[in-house]
């Protein structure tokens, strides 16, 4: 016998600003309380110049938050190629290339970020853990749906082992950074690639099927995101099943050969539930996760509180003390 399932309901309500985050948070809730959403309307599914002109949009919006931190006079950065791929090399002036190796991919819901603002991502990252950072300016769709952002950040990791060795090597993802990241991680495994010394995901986009439970308690709570990605998933997954683990990775088989993964996401965070969940899974495989929770944090952070200073400083100790254990 079938049980119905009754949602819970609930009425109409204002959410108010907490006063348990910093002043410079509270101030950035509230703004984004009041402003437009950061992404236009979704175009048609088939509609490819609609496509391409909200992905200019898109990049438009995510320029006017910098990136890089304010960083771009204290890092180096060039313009290489690794396995094959346009990447982008940072490292901060004055130190030296050494053991520290961070693989960073950019963030963007998987059709955005790539150009000036993947430079931007590493530079800003660069900054964070005062080390050299790599980070694969990958194919996007509508132009290059799945698996070409996947095999690019393959085919730039191992060009990259092709200069150092996997256990100086720290993986991390933002967003749809997190989901390409973990993909990877899975691709490694299935292709016997040595993985790297730790994984480090920030808010990422592991469920493409968004079937996670904020993805409903939190719609439009998340003052960044506001609601779900599905017709961007399924632009990206190109017909593929949103399911298949190599497209939402949260659904891949994972043991205790995991590279230890640092999970970071706010309680404001529509993708909150996707951070909980893979830290469970991984926990129940046997491998060392940590999840960091921030106060009322929207996805991806507050962009200049204090509040994402701490963030930064948990990425940088935990990177740190992967690098620590090749020493």
């Amino acid at each position: 016998m079938t049980t119905t399932l009754k949602p819970l309901r609930l009425a109409a309500r204002a959410v108010p600003v907490p006063n348990s985050i910093s002043e410079e948070a509270q101030q950035m809730l509230s703004r984004a309380s009041e402003s437009e959403p950061m992404f236009p309307p979704f175009p048609a599914q088939g509609d490819l110049a609609g496509w391409l002109a909200w992905k200019a949009l898109g990049d438009e919006a995510m320029r006017a938050i910098d990136f890089s931190g304010g960083a771009s006079e204290r890092i180096h950065c060039e313009t290489i190629e690794l396995g094959g791929v346009p990447a982008f090399l940072a490292r901060p002036k004055g130190v030296a290339s050494g053991a520290k190796i961070l693989f960073d991919i950019h963030g963007g819901a998987l059709i955005g970020g790539g150009g000036e603002l993947c430079r931007s991502y590493a530079i800003g990252s660069a900054d964070v853990v005062q080390a050299t950072v790599y980070s694969p300016d990958y194919r996007l769709p509508p132009e290059e749906p799945y698996p070409a952002a996947l095999d690019d950040c393959v085919a730039a990791y191992r060009g990259l082992l092709e200069h150092v060795e996997s256990s100086q090597i720290v993986v991390k993802g933002l967003s749809a950074g997190g989901n390409l990241a973990t993909a990877l991680m899975l691709r490694l495994f299935a292709e016997n690639v040595p993985r790297p010394r730790g994984l480090i995901l920030h808010s990422p986009e592991l469920d493409l099927t968004e079937s996670g439970d904020t993805f409903q308690t939190l719609a439009f709570v998340d003052v960044v995101l506001r609601d779900g990605l599905g017709p961007i998933n399924r632009l990206y997954a190109a017909g593929h099943d949103l399911a298949d683990p190599f497209v939402s990775p949260l659904f891949g088989t994972f043991d205790a050969r995991f590279p230890p993964t640092l999970l970071l996401a706010g309680t404001r965070d529509l993708f909150l539930s996707n951070a909980v969940r893979m830290h469970r899974a991984l926990r129940r495989a046997g491998a060392h996760a940590e999840l960091q929770m921030f106060e009322a944090m929207p996805h991806g952070g507050f962009f200049g509180a204090p509040e994402d200073q701490e963030l930064s400083a948990e990425i940088k100790r935990f990177a740190d003390a992967c690098w620590s254990e090749n020493r």
